[in-house]
């Protein structure tokens, strides 16, 4: 990251060829190690309704994700990084390739909010009493067939999933997963969510809380490094099994059990794990926070 010089202004740390190379790889080989041959069951058009929402429903594609970027203040040496030319954002120094600070400033707006949300999620106590209700509120009543993964088996019936919902209270506290309830189930949720209020009613114990961390670092994409990405993208991967395992689909043909929270001891499983993965994302919103700050004060400079 930057360095200050004595007359206030900052310099780029100077990264290697040799160096940075060695960083790209290992940062591919994490990510290979992650999702295995999902890459190529995907290009065979084989579903997988876990890894498939991570690439669908968030912004960054398979090949985005597996380019490596340096963030913010490093600045790459040698001809391989001639290559960081032909995307948005880069520029060329005196000293090799580098992050345009132009970036920084145009994303300023971005970041504030980022901070904001993520600030007020981690001042407040993490809930866990949904049990990942959201799943079954998005088929609540709905017509036949119409349901949010076409072509993934329900593990009950619909009136058994219905019976469900009707059975515990709704508690859902993030507002992305609440818009996508049934016309029936949304009424049936303690609060009624809205865009306006996310800042109020995001919680560090909401499984989607936690993906989105995810969202939120690779939308400052390339400003932040590939690696804080990658935390967050391991994480979201982790809290999107817990999602659909403890769902009414059944997935046990792709090698997910279920965690049954119709049942009393699926319930207490589902805690046990959803508390397990508040706490990785304590860790990651944390990181993430301190890079949005950093990046906060690189903006302010002259």
């Amino acid at each position: 990251m930057w360095a200050p010089r004595a007359t206030g202004r900052t310099v780029p740390e100077m990264l290697a060829e040799a160096e940075w190379t060695r960083r790209r790889d290992r940062y591919r080989q994490r990510l290979t190690g992650l999702l295995g041959t999902y890459l190529d069951r995907r290009g065979g058009g084989i579903p997988n309704p876990v890894v498939d929402f991570l690439f669908t429903y968030y912004t960054l594609r398979p090949g985005q994700l597996q380019r490596w970027h340096p963030g913010l203040g490093v600045c790459l040496s040698g001809r391989a990084a001639d290559g960081y030319l032909r995307l948005r954002g880069y520029r060329r120094t005196d000293d090799g390739v580098t992050v345009d600070r132009a970036a920084l400033l145009r994303r300023k707006g971005t970041i504030d909010f980022i901070v904001g949300l993520l600030d007020a999620t981690a001042g407040r106590p993490a809930q866990y009493g949904c049990f990942g209700l959201h799943e079954w509120a998005m088929v609540y009543r709905a017509a036949s067939g119409d349901v949010r993964h076409r072509g993934v088996p329900l593990r009950l019936g619909s009136s058994d999933i219905d019976a469900v919902v009707e059975s515990m209270p709704l508690r859902c506290t993030h507002f992305d997963a609440f818009r996508f309830f049934t016309d029936s189930a949304r009424p049936r949720n303690n609060a009624q969510l809205t865009r306006e209020g996310q800042s109020v009613t995001e919680q560090p114990g909401c499984l989607h809380a936690a993906m989105d961390l995810y969202k939120w670092a690779g939308k400052l994409l390339p400003l932040l490094d590939s690696e804080i990405v990658m935390d967050a993208f391991e994480l979201a991967y982790a809290a999107r099994e817990l999602d659909m395992r403890a769902s009414p689909y059944d997935l046990r043909a792709l090698g997910y059990q279920p965690v049954c929270i119709e049942t009393p001891s699926g319930r207490a499983e589902y805690v046990r794990e959803q508390a397990a993965i508040a706490e990785r994302a304590a860790v990651v919103r944390k990181e993430l926070l301190s890079r949005c700050r950093r990046l906060l004060r690189l903006a302010a400079l002259r």
